[in-house]
């Protein structure tokens, strides 16, 4: 009898230390990466992610999170993780529409009037069903959305009509959709990445920027702009990514709780744009900056003329996004 009980003593303690085993294999420090600065809202809410997901786990799963580019633009990024070479990234929609075009709908100009619209958009079950493409088409694992203010505009030079901006420089985050809206104003759109804008706009390498109230007030855009057009012309949403093979590597249980966190962090960015975009607003208007408030006639058919070219190339999305909103 007692060596009965030594054994199974023997084979329990033999369990319990594989089950340690596997706990100790299964605990991981992931990377996260984005491409703005710490000061951003997305940034706070990424680390406010990592942190949690520490606390949850009791210190078994850490983020390490790396803002500003530090590991390479949004396009490398996402090769990154389509190869597992990065965990996770808060990403504009921007490349993944480059990559699967039906996402290029949610950039449709006027497709929502505001952050209020825009965030009701990104929470509706027409937008959460979109994230199913992600794994087959791109490699990632769409966890959620957030989003950035709605889109204006900043100018070096004051601009009375749209005419004012035939054939200027407009800087444009690199992505077709906007590419196309901007082609169809007249303007010169130029692709630049974040980090360059500041000295770009101060230099004159371009005329005018697309960009939120945000940016424009907190990295000081205003500075060298003469004129603000607030045209609320274009949501601007983020996704929050999981490389396809990291999430097919980890446990059920560990899958469920990155995705409740990285979600609830994903969603207070939508939150916070949906209360601090006003205060946004009267910060640029305490600067120097002419600030303009525009409706969607200021860009006279150049809205039409965006329809037109994706309304067949984001594959039908467009159409049901508007529904989302009825």
């Amino acid at each position: 009898m007692f060596r009965k009980l030594q054994k199974f003593m023997a084979l329990t303690l033999t369990l319990l230390l594989a089950a340690g085993a596997n706990t100790m294999v299964q605990a991981r420090d992931f990377r996260l990466g984005l491409i703005t600065p710490p000061p951003h809202v997305w940034t706070k809410a990424a680390i406010a992610f990592g942190e949690e997901l520490s606390q949850e786990t009791d210190g078994a799963h850490t983020v390490a999170v790396f803002p500003s580019r530090q590991l390479g633009n949004e396009a490398q990024m996402m090769q990154l993780l389509q190869t597992g070479g990065l965990d996770m990234a808060f990403l504009t929609m921007a490349e993944v529409s480059n990559r699967i075009p039906q996402f290029g709908a949610f950039y449709a100009p006027y497709l929502a009037a505001d952050v209020n619209q825009a965030g009701a958009l990104l929470r509706s079950k027409v937008a959460e069903n979109m994230l199913a493409l992600l794994p087959e088409r791109a490699g990632v694992v769409g966890i959620g959305y957030g989003m950035a203010g709605m889109r204006q505009i900043a100018s070096r030079d004051a601009v009375g009509s749209t005419a004012d901006l035939a054939g200027k420089k407009l800087r444009i985050t690199p992505f077709e959709p906007i590419k196309d809206f901007y082609n169809e104003v007249g303007a010169a759109a130029t692709p630049m990445p974040l980090p360059s804008v500041y000295d770009a706009l101060a230099n004159g390498q371009v005329d005018a920027i697309d960009m939120d109230l945000e940016l424009i007030w907190k990295l000081k855009y205003h500075e060298h702009s003469s004129d603000v057009l607030v045209t609320n012309h274009m949501m601007f949403p983020m996704i929050g990514l999981v490389s396809a093979q990291v999430w097919n590597s980890l446990a059920e249980s560990d899958q469920d709780v990155i995705g409740k966190l990285m979600a609830k962090h994903l969603d207070s960015v939508i939150d916070t744009y949906i209360e601090l975009e006003p205060s946004f607003l009267e910060e640029v208007k305490k600067t120097d900056v002419n600030v303009r408030m525009l409706d969607a006639s200021f860009f006279g058919e150049a809205a039409q003329g965006w329809t037109e070219i994706w309304a067949d190339k984001s594959e039908g999305a467009l159409a049901e996004l508007k529904t989302a909103l009825e």
